[in-house]
């Protein structure tokens, strides 16, 4: 009997720790527009607020990505931009990285930050409910933050698991939400990928 008190208490005390850690992970993982509040901290006066675009690298262990990039105009500098790395919320750099001649930036280039609505977290869940998607098991996300032709506008790219080779991951292609309302503009889906 004490054999079966003891077994029933170390479920109870791992089901607790294991919720712990799990809290402790999800709390790293903040959301891209959280993270611009922070970013302005580590840039000058006149660079803060100028937000161009927002970009993460591919998730990792889930959906949600935690390496992130704040990307600002910065007028003062050769290549106009000063970037603040990201990751799990916490800043690793900051950095003014050189841009292609033809990526020509200025103050055009500039996020409407009272106009958007939608949040990293709710692109991936309105860029995984396309229709198109049911029935395949999306792994990973990757999403970039712009204004496109004057809308500013997430681009969530997409993996899922493969059929044949469940290890696997295929690269399915790209949705593109307006952040102001979290309609989706196009889709560039190639579901075929999975086979």
């Amino acid at each position: 009997m004490k054999f079966r008190n003891l077994l029933g208490m170390g479920i109870v005390l791992a089901a607790l720790a294991l919720d712990g850690f799990s809290q402790a992970v999800f709390a790293g993982e903040a959301t891209a527009l959280s993270l611009i509040k922070q970013a302005d901290e580590y840039v000058g006066k006149g660079v803060a607020g100028n937000v161009i675009g927002i970009r993460s690298e591919k998730s990792v262990a889930g959906l949600q990505p935690n390496i992130w990039y704040v990307v600002y105009y910065d007028k003062d500098t050769m290549f106009k931009t000063a970037e603040v790395k990201f990751g799990a919320g916490k800043e690793l750099e900051v950095r003014h990285p050189m841009r292609q001649p033809f990526a020509y930036i200025n103050d055009k280039n500039l996020l409407d930050q009272k106009t958007i609505t939608v949040d990293s977290d709710k692109a991936i869940k309105i860029a995984t409910a396309e229709k198109l998607l049911e029935g395949l098991t999306i792994r990973a996300t990757q999403l970039w933050l712009e204004r496109t032709d004057g809308v500013d506008t997430w681009r969530v790219k997409l993996w899922a698991q493969k059929l044949r080779h469940p290890n696997d991951d295929a690269d399915i292609g790209q949705v593109y939400i307006s952040a102001d309302d979290g309609k989706v503009i196009k889709t560039d889906l190639h579901i075929e990928h999975v086979d």
